[in-house]
């Protein structure tokens, strides 16, 4: 009876602990919840588009651009960056921004070249990093700056064309035309500038290695 009473107060003296082991894990926080419902509207963006929907597009883009900048303003504002979330960020960005391309594309609206370019590029960083993946140590690989401002100038470009749609004024035309090429040339550019760093670090993995 008295080992039974001591056995049922040290669970009570342990209950701080076992309610701590309960805890959230790091990943999920409110910046990474922020990219999941980036992540969980990309569908929904296209599905829009491909219905003739350009209103219902327009405002569940700009809703989802929106959590690109709470994201990293909350991560950086509540110190909870994590690395499941440097994973999860670009992930969900190429899921909006390359199907949201691919959608007006099928719906005759962008044109397709400027589709091939986006895919491209993003197919050879993919490709680059499964070389890095292999032939090196390298498993973190940050976003460059021209990374960034391609991403801003495509999220530009998307929504001009989908404010273009679901307006139809002759300002929004002009506009949506003129974003085709900043778009192009700066996916290109920082497909460049992603295969001069990749082929930095091979270099100086051969170095490491003579």
């Amino acid at each position: 009876m008295v080992v039974e009473k001591g056995q049922r107060l040290a669970c009570f003296a342990r209950g701080p602990a076992a309610l701590h082991s309960f805890e959230m894990p790091p990943w999920i926080n409110l910046p990474n919840l922020f990219t999941l419902v980036r992540l969980a509207l990309a569908p929904f963006v296209m599905q829009a588009v491909l219905r003739g929907r350009p209103v219902t597009a327009f405002v569940l883009f700009a809703l989802a651009a929106f959590t690109d900048y709470l994201d990293g303003a909350a991560a950086r504002r509540l110190a909870t960056a994590t690395q499941a979330g440097a994973y999860l960020d670009p992930i969900a960005d190429k899921c909006l921004l390359s199907g949201t391309f691919l959608a007006l594309a099928a719906a005759h609206s962008v044109p397709w070249w400027l589709v091939a370019v986006v895919f491209g590029r993003d197919l050879f960083i993919l490709l680059g990093v499964v070389l890095l993946v292999l032939l090196t140590p390298i498993r973190k690989f940050p976003p460059s700056i021209w990374g960034k401002v391609s991403t801003c100038v495509q999220i530009g470009t998307v929504s001009a064309w989908l404010f273009r749609d679901a307006v139809g004024i002759a300002p929004g035309k002009t506009l949506s035309f003129i974003m085709l090429w900043p778009c192009a040339a700066f996916t290109v550019w920082s497909g460049l500038d992603y295969a001069w760093r990749g082929a930095q670090a091979l270099r100086l993995r051969a170095k490491q290695c003579a």
